[in-house]
């Protein structure tokens, strides 16, 4: 009587629905960049789990191993678009030495540059009501740190440290919603020059800050030397 085959060892490990070439992105950033497609082109409700991993090249079941969910990979990518920006402006508020106007220029043009970076706006999933469930709440979280930033410096600036609280904290809503208004116009007219846009809004919120039209070519050569010098 011979001898019968040994089973086949199970292969441990996630498998992928077809073979990736090696050097290609990792499993996990190659969904966030497949799910930020999805989202912002098919719609997040419209978008199943399972048509992520398909298009991503993996199992649906492969995702569970990278993220809890549809809310999880969501919650990343929002959170992706602030952290970022949290990162310029807390190096931006620590250099004392140049002045406030400036230093706010300089953060409103890295923030609209962030928000328009990449091939998809994912800013946009800012207006999705699901965002405003606990699930988001880190995001949440970071996009308050970051609004405080904006604060922070319109009270350092001159016209700032004369307003009010009350009127302070108007303007710097003001500044907040100008900034994410780049959102709407990115939807509305996704070819508008990124650059040119960017310089546009950090002009209009010095102006909205209340400095004086007369300083704003200065402020923004100091803006833009702040930038240039990776702050």
């Amino acid at each position: 009587m011979s001898t019968p085959n040994p089973p086949a060892t199970r292969r441990v490990g996630r498998p992928r629905a077809q073979e990736r070439p090696a050097g290609g992105p990792e499993p996990r950033d190659e969904l966030l960049a497949v799910a930020a497609e999805l989202f912002t082109t098919r719609g997040y409700t419209a978008t199943s789990t399972r048509s992520i991993a398909e298009r991503a090249g993996l199992r649906q079941a492969s995702l569970y191993h990278y993220f809890d969910g549809k809310e999880a990979i969501l919650a990343e990518l929002l959170e992706g678009t602030v952290r970022p920006s949290l990162e310029v402006a807390a190096r931006l508020v620590s250099r004392a030495e140049a002045p406030a106007e400036s230093r706010l220029w300089a953060l409103c043009h890295s923030d609209v540059a962030l928000l328009c970076d990449g091939p998809y706006n994912l800013g946009a999933l800012y207006l999705l009501p699901e965002v405003q469930t606990e699930q988001f709440a880190v995001f949440h979280r970071l996009r308050a740190e970051l609004k405080d930033s904006y604060a922070g410096l319109l009270a350092a600036t001159e016209p700032g440290a004369a307003l009010g609280p009350e009127e302070r904290a108007l303007r710097a809503d003001l500044l907040f919603g100008l900034t994410e208004s780049v959102i709407l116009i990115r939807r509305a007219d996704p070819a508008r020059d990124s650059a040119a846009l960017a310089a546009a809004t950090a002009d209009a919120a010095l102006r909205v800050a209340g400095v004086p039209q007369r300083s704003l070519t200065r402020l923004r050569r100091e803006g833009r030397e702040l930038l240039a010098a990776q702050i």
